[in-house]
This record gives C-alpha cells, sequence and structure tokens, in this order.
C-alpha cells in the first residue's frame, strides 16, 4: 500500500477530492446549532437597537467626510460594543461595483465585509487588552501601523477590553494615537471608562452606548421568537429583559434557555416556567409582601417571604424587588399616578394606593432601610434571616411618623389628621371630657381618704398625666377625635378589651408627651419593637384617624402605668398603717402584715369604704 501522503493545491483541498465520479465524505466540521447571540449579531447599522444617537453622528460624520482617527465605545457588557466596532471598520472599507468610498449603507455588503465580521481580514486588526495587556503587545501595533494597508482602505486597530491595558502601554500608545497615519484608525472598547487615562480619551470621539429599554428589548426578543418560530408568553420575555439590565446578549443568552424549557405538545413557555428558570419570585407576591409590611401585618409579611424562598424566591432578588417597588413608590409620590413605571396597569394601582398612605420622606426612609437590608442579606451567613429582619425593620418604620411629622411632635405641634374616610367611625370612644374623673377605682385611693404628703424621692413626680387640652381649637387647627390624655388611653384599651396590647402598653411604654393625635414615649429596654405600629394601627380602627405614635430613646418620659400602679398601692399601704385603727390591731397581732387594701361598698348608702386585710 503506498503510504505517501495526498497532494493538496493552493486551496487546501485533496487531489482525489476534486476526481470526477469520487464521491468521499466531506471532512468539513457540522456547524452544528449557533446560540441566537452569534446569529442575530447585527449586519448593518439599522439592526442595532437603541443607539439611534451614535448612528445618527456617525452617518452626518461620514456623509460629510468628517471621520476621526479614533473612537471610544464604552457601555455595559453584551450591548453591542465589538459589534459597534466591527461595522465601523466595515464602514471604513467599504467597496463594491458601484461605491468606492467610506459608507454607512450596509445593506449590501461589501467585497471585505465578509472577512472583517468574521474577523479574518488582513487589514482590521482585533487586539483583546485583557490577554495582551503589555508595552511590548503596543509595540507590535506601533510597528506596523506604519505600513499601508494590504487590501483595504484603511488599517483599523481593534482593541478591546482597553482599560486593561498597563500604564506604560497607554503611554506608549498616546504619541501615535494623537498623530496618526492617514491610512491608520483605531477603534476602542471598555466597560471600564473610568480606568482609562484622559490622555487617551482626549484623542478619541466617545460614544456611549446605552442599555436598552425593557420595552425594547422585550420586542426585540419577540422578533426573534417569530424568527425561531418558538412560542415565549410575552410577560415571559419582559421578565428576561428585565434579567439582562439592558444587554442585548444576556438577553439572547437567556432566551436560548428559555426556548427549550416548553415543548410543542405543551404549548407556549410560560411566565412562571421562565420565573423558575430564573430563580425570580413572583412580583406580585413581592408586591403583596410590601403592602403586609407597610400595613402592620408583621406575621403575614413574615410567611409570604418564606413562601416565597421556599417556592425557590432568592432573598437577594426578593430585597432587590423590594427596593424597586419602593422607588416606584417614590416615583408616584412625587410625580402623581401618571409617572411612567414600566409596570402592569393593575401594578400601578396599587402602588398608586400605598403611596398615599406613606409621605414621601417616610418613603425616603424606607429605601435607605432596604438599601442596607440588601447589603446584609448579601453578606449574612443566612440571607433568609437577614431578609427577615430587614423585613421587620421595614414595617416598624412604616408605623412610625415621617421625618416631617416628627418634627412636628418634638416641636410641640399636634400631629396631622388623616383624611376623613367618609362616617363616623364605629366604636368610637367617649370624648376625654366626657370621661368620670377617676377611671382606675380599683387601684386608687379612697376619694374621702386623705391624700399623702408627696415623697420627695425621684418616684414621687416621675409621672406627670398631661391634662386635656382646651376643647377651644386654635383658628386652622383640626380637631382630634380620640382619646386627650394618657389615662383615657388606658381606659380606651380596657373598653376594647385589647387585652395584649393594654399589657405592653402598662409595662413598657413611659409616656413622655400626649396630644390630640400624636403620643410621644419613651420605650422600655424590652418594649416590643412593633408596639407603637399595633398602637397607631387600633387608634385608627376605633377613632378614625390616624395617629402619630412616636418612640423615641431619648424622650425623658415619665414612670409606666404598671409603676404608677405600684407606687399608689404602696401609698394606700402607708396610709392604712397609719390608720389608728389599724395601727391598734397591728400592735395587738403581733407579726400581722397588711397584704392589701380594698374598696368595700356600704350597704345603707352605696359608697365605698376601705377596708383592710390582715394576715397573722
Amino acid at each position: 500500500m503506498d503510504d505517501t501522503p495526498l497532494s493538496t493545491d493552493d486551496t487546501g483541498a485533496s487531489d482525489d477530492v476534486l476526481m470526477p465520479g469520487l464521491d468521499l465524505p466531506s471532512t468539513a466540521p457540522d456547524p452544528g446549532y449557533q446560540v441566537l447571540a452569534r446569529k442575530y449579531r447585527p449586519s448593518k447599522f439599522e439592526d442595532l437597537i437603541g443607539q439611534e444617537p451614535m448612528v445618527r453622528t456617525l452617518t452626518n460624520a461620514f456623509a460629510a467626510g468628517r471621520i476621526a482617527h479614533a473612537y471610544m465605545l464604552t457601555g455595559v457588557r453584551g450591548i453591542g460594543k465589538t459589534t459597534t466596532a466591527r461595522l465601523i471598520a466595515r464602514a471604513l472599507n467599504y467597496a463594491n461595483d458601484e461605491v468606492d468610498g467610506p459608507s454607512m449603507d450596509l445593506n449590501f455588503p461589501g467585497v471585505h465585509c465578509e472577512a472583517i465580521a468574521r474577523s479574518a481580514h488582513v487589514d482590521v486588526m482585533e487586539m483583546d487588552a485583557a490577554s495582551r495587556t503589555g508595552v511590548g503587545d503596543i509595540r507590535e501595533i506601533l510597528e506596523g501601523v506604519r505600513y499601508a494597508p494590504v487590501s483595504a482602505r484603511y488599517k483599523v486597530y481593534i482593541i478591546d477590553e482597553v482599560h486593561m491595558l498597563s500604564t506604560s502601554a497607554f503611554n506608549a500608545l498616546l504619541k501615535t494615537l494623537e498623530e496618526p497615519p492617514e491610512h491608520a484608525k483605531f477603534i476602542f472598547a471598555t466597560t471600564e471608562i473610568r480606568k482609562v487615562p484622559v490622555t487617551v480619551l482626549s484623542r478619541c470621539q466617545r460614544f456611549d452606548l446605552k442599555r436598552i429599554d425593557r420595552e425594547v428589548l422585550t420586542d426585540h426578543l419577540d422578533r426573534i421568537c417569530r424568527l425561531e418560530n418558538a412560542q415565549v408568553d410575552r410577560e415571559g420575555l419582559s421578565l428576561i429583559a428585565r434579567a439582562a439590565e439592558g444587554s442585548v446578549r444576556d438577553a439572547l443568552s437567556l432566551l436560548d434557555q428559555a426556548i427549550v424549557q416548553g415543548s410543542e405538545e405543551d404549548g407556549p413557555v410560560s411566565a412562571p416556567q421562565i420565573r423558575d428558570m430564573l430563580g425570580l419570585a413572583d412580583r406580585a407576591r413581592v408586591l403583596d409582601l410590601l403592602e403586609e409590611a407597610l400595613t402592620g401585618e408583621t406575621a403575614k409579611a413574615l410567611d409570604e417571604l418564606a413562601s416565597l424562598y421556599d417556592a425557590g424566591g432568592d432573598p437577594v432578588v426578593i430585597t432587590r424587588d423590594l427596593l424597586d417597588f419602593v422607588h416606584a413608590l417614590s416615583r408616584v409620590k412625587a410625580a402623581g399616578a401618571g409617572a411612567d413605571l414600566g409596570e402592569a396597569a393593575d401594578t400601578v394601582e396599587r402602588l398608586a394606593r400605598l403611596a398615599d398612605a406613606q409621605s414621601l420622606g417616610q418613603l425616603t426612609r424606607l429605601w435607605k432601610i432596604l438599601l442596607t437590608g440588601l447589603d446584609d442579606v448579601r453578606n449574612a451567613p443566612d440571607p433568609l434571616a437577614a431578609a427577615d429582619m430587614t423585613v421587620l425593620r421595614l414595617a416598624a418604620a412604616a408605623s412610625l411618623p415621617g421625618p416631617e411629622e416628627a418634627a412636628r411632635i418634638l416641636a410641640g405641634h399636634p400631629a396631622s389628621p388623616a383624611a376623613p374616610s367618609g362616617g363616623e367611625a364605629p366604636g368610637k370612644p367617649e370624648p376625654a371630657s366626657m370621661a368620670p374623673a377617676d377611671h382606675f377605682a380599683d387601684t386608687a385611693p379612697h376619694p374621702t381618704a386623705p391624700s399623702p404628703a408627696p415623697s420627695s424621692g425621684p418616684s414621687a413626680a416621675v409621672f406627670e398625666p398631661v391634662s386635656p387640652p382646651d376643647r377651644t381649637q386654635p383658628e386652622g387647627e383640626v380637631p382630634m377625635d380620640g382619646p386627650a390624655t394618657f389615662e383615657a388611653l388606658i381606659e380606651l384599651l380596657r373598653e376594647k378589651r385589647d387585652i395584649a396590647l393594654q399589657t405592653d402598653v402598662e409595662r413598657y411604654v413611659r409616656p413622655a408627651g400626649f396630644k390630640p393625635g400624636s403620643f410621644t414615649y419613651q420605650p422600655e429596654p424590652d418594649c416590643p419593637p412593633d408596639l407603637g405600629q399595633r398602637l397607631a394601627k387600633r387608634l385608627l380602627e376605633w377613632t378614625g384617624a390616624r395617629w402619630a405614635i412616636l418612640a423615641s430613646g431619648d424622650a425623658k418620659g415619665g414612670e409606666t402605668w404598671s409603676e404608677r400602679r405600684k407606687r399608689l398601692e404602696a401609698e394606700r399601704l402607708e396610709q392604712a398603717r397609719r390608720d389608728p385603727a389599724v395601727a391598734e390591731a397591728l400592735r395587738l397581732f403581733p407579726g400581722a402584715e397588711i397584704l392589701a387594701v380594698r374598696d368595700a361598698v356600704s350597704a345603707e348608702d352605696g359608697k365605698d369604704e376601705t377596708s383592710t386585710e390582715k394576715r397573722a
């Protein structure tokens, strides 16, 4: 057998392949499937989406013959910088049977277009600065730039990720970049424009390729789906566009992955399938979570967060969605319901309702809380626990008055009442001026008993109940319904039989200032963080007015209601010990002690009489 190798011609093809009648299998590799990001790479300037300002500038420059020698393209990854650089190289070297000069009209491929598009043209050199960063690599360019092009009109040097070049490489490039030969053009691309020296930037025409708008990118994905005969829900394409963050390449890569999520039998690829693929939480449920947190339903909010996590939602993504919604709320509050939010109509309606209940200052505070919480979720060993704490902080902050309202309260002005909801609120408590003078007969001393002398210790004057304000309202001030004193508030809690809230208020609240519509208190160290929120919610239900409840650690509050009750009981015991009859009984029964002082009702006139229990 002859082992002599087959001879080849200049094209590299075997002689046997060219023999007639010989049917040999082709040795060319099967190109296989081409990903969408490569298959639908723009082949002319009209195919670039979202970059109309750059295309218009280049078109006018080429038409006027004012073609720069260096261009700097900057933008996020996948926005089309390298593709645009190749299109500019094709436009510079465009030539066909009818046109022999630079042209932006690439609808009919020129003699050099196909080779430039494949990065195979001898006069168009592409260099990746990420892997060739040294001055030696730039020196190769500088040595070859002085020679005329081989076949094209210009020598074009495309340097991608130019910010990765070393300082010495940039310095070596400066002189040639400032005064290049007439046949040389430079096109730079970078994602980090701030890392490029200003001396280089000042020698280039700069074009900032902007992120593609979500709707524009969604329309682009829809067109590609029709070309590929793929069926994907419009909502799913919007999710992909949102996840791509304005990057066309990222969007096409995700679309490649999304198309195979369904089959012809299953029908179109649905939004939930794409949401599962992306690991996204349902945005409608995230909005439910935000609404529950802002309305004081903390338990439901935590349950919703856990449910989203169990369904595959990433705590980081959920927190970012919350940030997006708070940002949308702020825009609605500042610009009105007509603000461009890029959301569905029902979502915009819900956001408008939530924005009505918050001030712009409150929304700014919620934004800062979520921004800090996002860092916590990213860095915490347990992201779900960090997300839980972020939701709790969000709920606690939502119950506080806004910065403007807090400033009014601290300045001694009453809080602004809520807008009337129409009709009188059910279960409205009796006005404070009609309440009995003594609300707590079971703990207060007998009215006929002499009052004990005030003590000089600090506990004697700690609690100073605020007297009801004058019912004559100053001009321009809106009257408020509900309790007018802290004692009336405690009485209201007893009437409504909200035992848990009453107990917390009595144990953990040190009242610092009480006015109709506003209440400032100093919380005890173990005070529940949502106490103010719960109290404000109940007062809104019972009085129909929005109360500003401010918990301030800097406020100098008085004694708690529990401390006051204990003090009064101690004073009654001391008063009973000084009673002559009780003192005589204690003398006759050595070792006896007074357990309690009770008010008894006289059988004759129904008046209260104080009785004393003793234990031997």
